[in-house]
């Protein structure tokens, strides 16, 4: 998934810092408060090492530490290691596994914090994986340039979140560009760390674990 980050999840998590947003009723803004968006104010920095597997084989893992509050990140891969502002006029090209990295971890919050994004959803769904009965909600960006803030981190691209009763995410589809095939992964071991709750592993439909993070450290 290729996704893109905009000054403007900046601006509101700033703001988030010096008072509380009202958020709006709905199904996005229920599910981001489920996982603790309220209480994101009080966070300061998240690190945590993004592990992605193939064929039950260790492929690669990135470190990361996000300088909330200064919109600082720290990164140490298998190429090198820095930080960088995300505030600067030219972003390294890590910049992209950043967002990526951060969309598996952190997609609840993504739905308060994005904008140009249009929503469905659907009752009595069976996830695809499980076959849980859910609610589907259909997350669909907008088609456009990828630097314009209005069109989210994935232009063109839609989520599928199948969610539980209490608005936690039970499983997710990827669809590219809005088509009718995508691929699909599990939310699991959701956990608390410090005021939010954070998702910890990603399974695929065969069972075996796709994506998963550790060294999880909020601050």
């Amino acid at each position: 998934m290729k996704n893109y980050l905009f000054l403007l999840t900046f601006l509101w998590l700033i703001s988030a810092c010096e008072q509380k947003t009202e958020m709006p009723d709905t199904l996005p803004m229920k599910v981001a408060k489920a996982y603790g968006i309220e209480n994101f104010d009080q966070i300061n920095s998240i690190a945590y090492t993004w592990n992605v597997q193939r064929d039950s084989v260790n492929v690669l893992s990135r470190d990361w530490k996000w300088n909330i509050k200064d919109s600082t990140v720290y990164y140490s891969g298998p190429d090198t290691t820095f930080t960088y502002s995300l505030t600067a006029d030219s972003l390294p090209k890590q910049d992209g596994a950043f967002i990526n990295d951060k969309y598996w971890f952190m997609m609840p919050f993504q739905l308060a914090w994005d904008t140009g994004y249009t929503y469905e959803t659907v009752e009595n769904v069976p996830s695809p994986i499980s076959q849980t009965n859910s609610t589907k909600l259909t997350i669909l960006y907008k088609s456009g340039e990828p630097t314009s803030p209005e069109m989210g981190y994935t232009p063109g691209d839609a989520y599928d979140l199948y969610l539980d009763e209490n608005n936690m995410i039970l499983e997710w589809t990827f669809r590219r560009g809005n088509g009718t095939e995508g691929r699909t992964w599990t939310w699991e071991n959701s956990e608390k760390f410090g005021p939010i709750t954070l998702t910890k592993d990603h399974m695929g439909a065969d069972g075996n674990r796709f994506i998963w993070f550790t060294d999880i450290k909020v601050d």
